[in-house]
């Protein structure tokens, strides 16, 4: 980006910028696998290693009925205090929504 999108004195001139905005702010994080995650972002780095706390985590498997051969998609649910997530798993990450954005 040439020009920095200005919000409240923050600029956002690089994609991980938005990420930094987003600490301390529950963030979506979409996983390798089917997982999804959505928790408080407490830290980060450049690898978007990332420590989350408050995490819901969802976990979607898709089966096949061998009878069918239709897909069944079953999802799974937990709640994790605090969760290290390592960056290379990381597909998306969606910070909260920003009122003008």
């Amino acid at each position: 980006m040439t020009e920095a999108i200005e919000n409240n004195n923050n600029a956002i001139e690089e994609p991980i910028d938005l990420i930094r905005m987003s600490l301390d702010e529950r963030v979506y994080v979409k996983m390798k696998n089917g997982r999804e995650l959505r928790g408080k972002l407490f830290a980060y780095d450049q690898h978007l290693n990332m420590v989350l706390g408050d995490v819901e985590e969802t976990i979607t498997n898709v089966e096949i009925d061998e009878d069918t051969y239709e897909e069944l998609f079953k999802s799974t649910k937990r709640t994790i205090q605090m969760l290290f997530v390592r960056g290379d798993g990381v597909i998306l990450v969606s910070p909260p929504t920003r009122p003008g954005y």
